[in-house]
């Protein structure tokens, strides 16, 4: 995501959980993706006003994602649903590269 935001000029910044100020960081981002591995790590009040957030997290012991999304639409412009929102993109994506390759096999 990094890379294709920069092949945009997009200014990207990327961030860990030990990333100091992340939440300073955060308040800044205009899209903001979590990505992180740490249930509800960045919370709701991080986030800028109208920004687009994006949740790749999934905890299935907690239903959760990474990003605290209970009542985001009064914060972001668009966001992301957890479950449901990027991991059936991610799963046809990786059946498209896996028929590519086998075709390359061929």
């Amino acid at each position: 995501m990094a890379m294709m935001l920069l092949n945009k000029n997009a200014t990207v910044t990327i961030c860990h959980s030990r990333t100091t100020n992340l939440q300073e960081h955060i308040k800044n981002a205009d899209i903001l993706v979590g990505a992180v591995g740490v249930p509800r790590l960045i919370q709701k009040d991080w986030i800028k006003d109208g920004a687009v957030v994006i949740d790749a997290g999934y905890h299935p012991a907690e239903k959760c994602g990474d990003i605290e999304l209970e009542d985001i639409d009064s914060i972001a412009s668009a966001h992301t649903p957890v479950p449901g929102g990027v991991g059936p993109m991610t799963i046809n994506t990786l059946i498209l590269n896996t028929l590519l390759a086998a075709q390359k096999l061929i």
